[in-house]
């Protein structure tokens, strides 16, 4: 006679492997120790477990400003252009890896050198969009902490996003991993984020 498990059981299996999926990178101290106004660190391997400088150059700097410009009329504007700053940032970081990350990510390629996972993902936007802002390049929102949704018995896998709050109004999500590296993340209010994911939805 089979015994389904109890849901106390399935609970007790799957949050440790949930808790691996945090919102930030349990190595997220040592990214921003090594992230300045002239480098940025790309985290890679899952869970940041390697690091690549990513050194910026003049004109690094000039392009992430000119893509910033695009967005001073409007939050809605400017949540675009961070979003293809994002890309830019991707394809840069890809050049210095020396290796182009594929879209989304699967256990069986932790370790896997340029690959990223969720963590990967969701701290790297987090750190661009600190460096944005703290150049005053972000004027409409305001960086926050990332946040994480999923814990496999909702039917969620657990996933990160970075995230940008509206000034006076909606908190964002910039979820770039569903995209390769150097396409632009997903922007959509948390809300929505949050209540999606369902057996992989994007």
């Amino acid at each position: 006679m089979q015994h389904r498990p109890s849901l106390l059981a399935v609970l007790s299996l799957a949050l440790p492997l949930a808790a691996g999926c945090t919102s930030t990178s349990s190595n997220y101290s040592a990214v921003k120790k090594e992230t300045t106004v002239s480098k940025l660190s790309v985290c890679h391997g899952f869970d940041c477990r390697n690091r690549t400088t990513l050194a910026l150059s003049a004109g690094d700097a000039g392009r992430f400003a000119s893509i910033m410009a695009r967005g001073k009329g409007s939050a809605k504007a400017e949540r675009q252009a961070v979003a293809a700053a994002v890309a830019y940032f991707e394809t840069r970081a890809g050049q210095a890896i020396g290796v182009r990350d594929t879209a989304k990510s699967t256990l069986a390629q932790s370790g896997r050198m340029g690959q990223m996972d969720c963590i990967d993902e969701s701290t790297n936007t987090r750190t661009l969009m600190l460096y944005l802002q703290g150049r005053g390049l972000i004027r409409h929102h305001r960086v926050e902490s990332n946040v994480a949704r999923g814990v496999f018995v909702d039917g969620r896998y657990p996933h990160s996003t970075a995230v940008l709050s509206e000034k006076g109004g909606t908190r964002w999500a910039v979820d770039s991993w569903y995209e390769p590296m150097g396409g632009k993340p997903d922007v959509m209010p948390l809300d929505q984020w949050k209540s999606r994911g369902v057996m992989g939805e994007r």
